[in-house]
C-alpha cells in the first residue's frame, strides 16, 4: 500500500467485490472513469493485470484475488486502529446499524434493547428488519454494520461467523388439536398445510429438503414472506409453519399459537452475523452482539427446561423403568 494510495486499494476491492466498475463507483461515490484510473494505476505500480474484462462483468485474475485479500486484510488493520483509539476515549458513541430477520425481532430483540438502550444512550440506533438476501446486500453495500441471517456458503467481500444453532418447532392454532410442546413427527401432522417463505429464501430450500428426505407429504402450501400474516394466519386456521425456536418462545404456555419441537429427527436452522470483510466491527456493534448472543442462549435454557424429554407423538410408548425422582 505504500505505493498505493488508499482510494485506489479501495478501488481495487470495490471492482473485486461488485465484478462492475459501474457499481463500485456507485459504492465510492465516484465516476466510473475515475475508478477506472485507480486500477489502472495499481496495475501499473504492479505491474501485473488484476481484472479480466468481459461482456458478463469483471473478474478478478489470481494475482488479482491476492492482491484483495491482501488489501482486505490491510484495510481491516486500519479500521481496527482506530476502534481501539477510540476505546480509549472510555464513551461509546456513534452509529449502529444493523440488520435482523424476523426470526430475531419478535423475540431476541426487544430484551436486549432494554438492557442495551439505557448503557449507551450515546449509540444512534438504527434498525431494520428483513430477509436473508435483502439484508445481505445491505451489508454488502456498508449500508449495514452487520446482519444476522441463515448460514449460506458465503460471498466474496463478506465475513461471517455462527452465531447460534436453532432447533425448529411446529406452530399451529387451536384447531388443529397438537399438545403443547409434545414432540411431532412432521409425516404423521396430516393434513399437512404449511405456510412456507418464498423460494428465493434459504430457509424455503432447507425445509423443503427435510420434507423430501423424511417422507413429508405437503397436501397444500402457501407462500407467504410476511411474518406477521403468517402467524396471524397460522393462529386462526388448520394451516401450519415452521419457524426457529427463538421466535416462539414467547407462545410457551399459551397464546393463539400451539409450539411444537419437530423430532423423529430433529430439524435445525444455522443462523451467522455477516459484516463487510473490509471493515471491523465497532465497540458498539460488538457490546450490541455481546448482549443479543446473551439473550439467545436465555431463550435456549428456557426451551431445554420448557421441553423436558416428552413421547413423540405417533411413537410407541417406552418400557417401564425405574427412575430417580425429579429434583
Amino acid at each position: 500500500m505504500s505505493n498505493n494510495s488508499l482510494r485506489q486499494v479501495r478501488a481495487v476491492i470495490a471492482v473485486c467485490e461488485e465484478g462492475s466498475f459501474t457499481r463500485a463507483a456507485t459504492r465510492e461515490n465516484a465516476t466510473q472513469s475515475g475508478i477506472s484510473q485507480h486500477v489502472a494505476a495499481v496495475e501499473r505500480t504492479l505491474g501485473v493485470k488484476l481484472f479480466e474484462r468481459s461482456a458478463n462483468g469483471v473478474t478478478p485474475t489470481p494475482a488479482g484475488l491476492r492482491y484483495y485479500k491482501r488489501c482486505v486484510a490491510a484495510v481491516g488493520q486500519l479500521e481496527t486502529a482506530r476502534e481501539e483509539a477510540r476505546d480509549l476515549s472510555g464513551r461509546v458513541t456513534g452509529d449502529l446499524r444493523i440488520g435482523l430477520m424476523p426470526t430475531f425481532t419478535r423475540a431476541v430483540l426487544a430484551p436486549t434493547l432494554d438492557d442495551f438502550v439505557p448503557r449507551h444512550p450515546e449509540v444512534r440506533l438504527h434498525i431494520v428488519e428483513g430477509y436473508s438476501n435483502v439484508l445481505t446486500e445491505k451489508v454488502r453495500a456498508e449500508e449495514l454494520d452487520f446482519a444476522v441471517v441463515p448460514a449460506f456458503e458465503g460471498q466474496i467481500g463478506l465475513r461471517s461467523r455462527l452465531l447460534v444453532r436453532d432447533r425448529e418447532m411446529l406452530l399451529s392454532g387451536p384447531r388443529r388439536g397438537l399438545t403443547p410442546l409434545a414432540p411431532v413427527r412432521l409425516k404423521d401432522c396430516r393434513p399437512f398445510k404449511v405456510v412456507l417463505p418464498g423460494p428465493d429464501n434459504i430457509r424455503r430450500r432447507n425445509l423443503e429438503t427435510y420434507f423430501q428426505t423424511h417422507g413429508v407429504e405437503v397436501e397444500a402450501m402457501l407462500e407467504m414472506d410476511a411474518m406477521i400474516g403468517t402467524l396471524e394466519f397460522v393462529a386462526r386456521s388448520d394451516w401450519v409453519t415452521v419457524l426457529p425456536s427463538l421466535i416462539s418462545v414467547n407462545d410457551i404456555g399459551g397464546g393463539g399459537l400451539v409450539v411444537n419441537p419437530i423430532a423423529e429427527p430433529s430439524l435445525y436452522a444455522e443462523f451467522v452475523v455477516i459484516e463487510p470483510s473490509r471493515r471491523t466491527l465497532s465497540t458498539q456493534a460488538r457490546l450490541f452482539l455481546d448482549r443479543f448472543e446473551a439473550e439467545v442462549a436465555h431463550i435456549h435454557r428456557v426451551w431445554s427446561e420448557a421441553i423436558a424429554p416428552r413421547r413423540t407423538r405417533g411413537s410407541p410408548a417406552p418400557r417401564a423403568r425405574k427412575t430417580a425422582a425429579p429434583r
